[in-house]
């Protein structure tokens, strides 16, 4: 009996300094779904973990809830007062 291969998902990175606009969306790189951080309920992505540095976000790890790609979501960026 053959087994099927698994299938594996995409992992991506993308970085927030990189994308234009700046409401923070982006498509996923492997379907086009609409990742936006304004998506509380996470109908279109769900998160899988997050990395602190120093008391703030470093990265954020989500998975595309289409297509089921691994995203790295790197550049976030402290406010300036200043």
């Amino acid at each position: 009996m053959m087994k099927k291969p698994e299938k594996k998902s995409s992992l991506y990175t993308v970085n927030l300094v990189a994308i234009e606009g700046d409401d923070g969306a982006f498509p996923c790189p492997e379907c086009g779904n609409s990742i936006s951080p304004d998506d509380e309920s996470e109908t279109s992505y769900k998160i899988i973990d997050t990395k602190v540095v120093n008391d703030e976000l470093a990265e954020l790890v989500v998975a595309c809830a289409k297509c089921g790609s691994t995203i790295h979501i790197t550049g976030f960026q402290a406010g300036f007062d200043a």
